[in-house]
């Protein structure tokens, strides 16, 4: 049983989950003796803390819980420690619930440190420590306001600015309004209050975003910003109230900071490529990113809104980058620079699946006839004016499917193909 996904420990908030982290946290302490610990907004987020704050004590360690706050703030109060532990499921459904793993680097854990544990916690070569060896707990209510002065000390600050905020009720509720008002920033505030009911599903997409992109319309604002439920993506709306594509985000951001080097994953728009920047991809999710980032490269992103800026930290951090659209949004209007960027018709969506045979739904992809194929992560056909990539999440029972084209009609038939070969699969399967 494989116990971490592309972001961590991620699963249904229940007795199992409980358990989990309490062993959990009793592997992370016996290998990393001092911990710190934040969580977010969920209402099972302080149980599921306790229990693995109780496995790390157990252990011998000692733990510091530093409270309700976002995960790129947990990162970076990692630093002071030897790991950090951010209780969350990020932009999962608030009926679930998990555990990420950070280096004192601000790096998560990488394959290797995640096996490690896992072994620990599947093997049962777990044991409390002697009574007398015990860890100690301890508080800690400084991490919101170091990273907002850390922030402050590496980004201008903008001119006034009005911005309508999305904190969809989760963890950023806590800093991204503070920050912004710092800045020298007008907030009209949406859902701006830590609560473990969501108003909308907490993944920040347009389809979730309607009243964000409504209030940036009706108040005229110079931009929104939306956040998921740890605040550790960032999407965003531009000043004429249009969504901004994740793809889009990555160009505007790799420009202005005026990258050579640029990490993006296997699902990222072929355009990227197209803009004269050296192109590194690696598979979905931002810990394989950040891993690259480590060998090199001045910036790295996805476009599910995960954005990475290794001189801030190589933890994703949208209230960092919340930050940096805001102060390239005091210079240019964004909608000019967006409309600068070239950009192809783009599907991305999900079926419900516990999976499929993938040596057989691999064998009905090749018969489209792809230019080349390539496997870092899932399937990605390539053909002579598009792709489409074929992957299982590493966060939900679903298979996901991308597909971009030079047109429209091209990309819907691309699409169209991807799911219809997905749901034989499924059929097959069923009937076998």
């Amino acid at each position: 049983m494989k116990l971490f996904g592309t972001s961590g420990i991620r699963r249904l908030a229940d007795s199992s989950l409980l358990e989990l982290s309490l062993k959990t946290g009793l592997a992370v302490g016996k290998i990393y003796p001092n911990v710190v610990v934040g969580c977010d907004t969920r209402t099972s987020s302080e149980a599921i803390k306790y229990a693995f704050t109780s496995g790390a004590l157990m252990s011998g360690a000692r733990c510091c819980d530093a409270g309700v706050i976002p995960t790129p703030t947990l990162a970076l109060a990692a630093k002071e420690f030897q790991a950090g532990a951010m209780i969350t499921a990020s932009h999962n459904p608030p009926e679930y619930n998990g555990i990420k793993l950070w280096n004192a680097d601000c790096s998560a854990f990488d394959t290797d440190q995640q096996q490690q544990i896992e072994d620990m916690i599947l093997n049962n070569s777990l044991s409390a420590a002697k009574w007398s060896e015990i860890g100690r707990s301890c508080s800690r209510d400084d991490a919101i306001e170091r990273h907002i002065e850390h922030i402050i000390r590496n980004v201008p600050t903008a001119t006034k600015l009005k911005v309508a905020l999305d904190c969809g009720c989760g963890a950023a509720s806590v800093i991204s309004p503070y920050l912004l008002k710092r800045m020298g920033c007008e907030v009209i505030a949406l859902n701006c209050f830590p609560s473990g009911f969501f108003p909308h599903p907490a993944e920040p997409t347009e389809a979730n975003l309607g009243e964000l992109l409504q209030a940036t319309r009706e108040f005229s604002a110079d931009l929104g910003i939306a956040h998921d439920g740890d605040a550790d993506r960032m999407m965003a709306v531009d000043d004429k109230g249009r969504f901004i594509p994740g793809d889009k985000l990555l160009a505007l951001f790799a420009r202005q900071r005026a990258a050579r080097e640029v990490v993006t994953t296997i699902d990222a728009s072929m355009s990227i490529e197209e803009m004269g920047f050296k192109i590194t991809r690696t598979p979905v999710g931002d810990t394989y990113v950040s891993d690259r980032l480590k060998k090199g490269g001045d910036f790295g992103g996805e476009p599910s809104g995960a954005w990475v800026f290794p001189e801030n930290s190589l933890c994703p951090d949208g209230i960092y980058a919340a930050a940096r659209l805001v102060n390239i949004a005091s210079h240019q209007k964004l909608s000019r620079l967006i409309d600068e960027i070239p950009q192809y018709p783009i599907l991305r969506g999900s079926i419900a699946s516990d999976g499929v045979k993938m040596t057989e739904l691999n064998e009905r992809l090749l018969s489209l006839k792809p230019t080349s194929v390539d496997s870092i992560d899932g399937t990605r056909l390539n053909f002579k004016d598009g792709w489409l990539l074929i992957r299982a999440s590493g966060t939900e029972p679903r298979i996901r499917v991308t597909a971009e084209a030079r047109t429209e009609a091209s990309v819907h038939e691309l699409y169209d193909k991807g799911m219809k070969t997905i749901k034989e699969c499924m059929k097959g399967r069923q009937e076998g």
